[in-house]
């Protein structure tokens, strides 16, 4: 689980009739491993996962897995706003060839911090996979604090955090107070990363990687080697597309960006809708942009 510093959020390809389609899955994750990722999380928000059932979840873990190999991770997201559950389902990812979890601040019954703590400690203690927390209040309407982070970052089977808290003072504060050996912390946002890094944090779990993993690849090790400057003005010229991106919510433009590239990964499952909104504003944004993921 070293050198973790890029990992692409994949999208769900679907077919026309909305059923998965794990062949494009499977291309679209060789692409993503050729086109800088270092590993892939599969049922994230990004992937659409509040409209996966188990069995569709379990199989992506599996049929990914076998595409990449032991080339690049795959992380699975396992988790939801049922402790007991999340466990099974960790465990079950866990047999399915996950190499690790990605477990989620539980959203809607917004437990209390040690509500969260005794969550994440529960589902890390049933696995031998390590877990990476993903603290994002924008979706969760509950913030993971700094305190319960850097409690949870004690425990041998929690690796890092994946923050999209957007609190720069927050995420700072966990970086200086954790030990990047035992715990990384990864930008959660795209629009982050350059300022997460610059201050110490290790990487990013990104939407935009589906499509330009190599130029944010490039920003990031010019950020490790000291070139602020060069990594400054690269993630200037990337702004724009990480910013178009999240228009309307993820993962609806994401995905367009791929079908214009034609990389057919299908439309979006409901309530996820794409009218087509800012079609030319968005194509425009695009077009200035080599897209790095080239279906086979």
């Amino acid at each position: 689980m070293n050198d973790l510093r890029l990992i692409t959020a994949m999208i769900t390809p679907f077919k026309d009739n909305r059923e998965v389609d794990f062949k494009i899955a499977q291309e679209l994750a060789l692409g993503l491993s050729h086109s800088g990722s270092d590993g892939i999380l599969i049922g994230g928000t990004t992937g659409e996962s509040p409209t996966l059932n188990e069995e569709e979840k379990l199989r992506l873990f599996s049929e990914v897995k076998k595409a990449v190999g032991n080339d690049i991770a795959v992380i699975a997201g396992t988790t939801d706003n049922d402790t007991k559950y999340s466990i099974e389902l960790s465990k079950k990812a866990q047999d399915n060839g996950a190499d690790a979890l990605l477990l989620t601040v539980p959203a809607y019954n917004k437990p209390t911090q040690e509500g969260l703590l005794r969550h994440f400690t529960q589902i890390a203690d049933s696995v031998k996979i390590p877990g990476i927390l993903y603290n994002v209040p924008g979706r969760t309407a509950l913030n993971m604090n700094t305190e319960t982070t850097l409690k949870l970052s004690e425990h041998n089977n929690i690796i890092g955090v994946k923050e999209a808290c957007s609190d720069q003072a927050q995420i700072s504060s966990i970086i200086k107070s954790t030990d990047e050996d035992n715990f990384k912390v990864w930008s959660g946002n795209d629009d982050e990363t350059f300022t997460i890094m610059s201050s110490g944090g290790y990487g990013v779990v990104s939407v935009a990687s589906n499509i330009i993993g190599n130029q944010i690849k490039s920003m990031m090790t010019d950020i490790l080697e000291g070139s602020t400057k060069d990594a400054s003005l690269k993630n200037e010229s990337m702004m724009p597309l990480f910013k178009a991106l999240f228009w309307v919510t993820n993962p609806i433009l994401i995905k367009r960006a791929l079908n214009i590239s034609n990389f057919n990964v299908g439309g979006l499952r409901m309530p996820m809708f794409d009218n087509n909104e800012f079609q030319n504003e968005f194509k425009k944004v695009l077009s200035n942009f080599k897209i790095d993921v080239i279906s086979s």
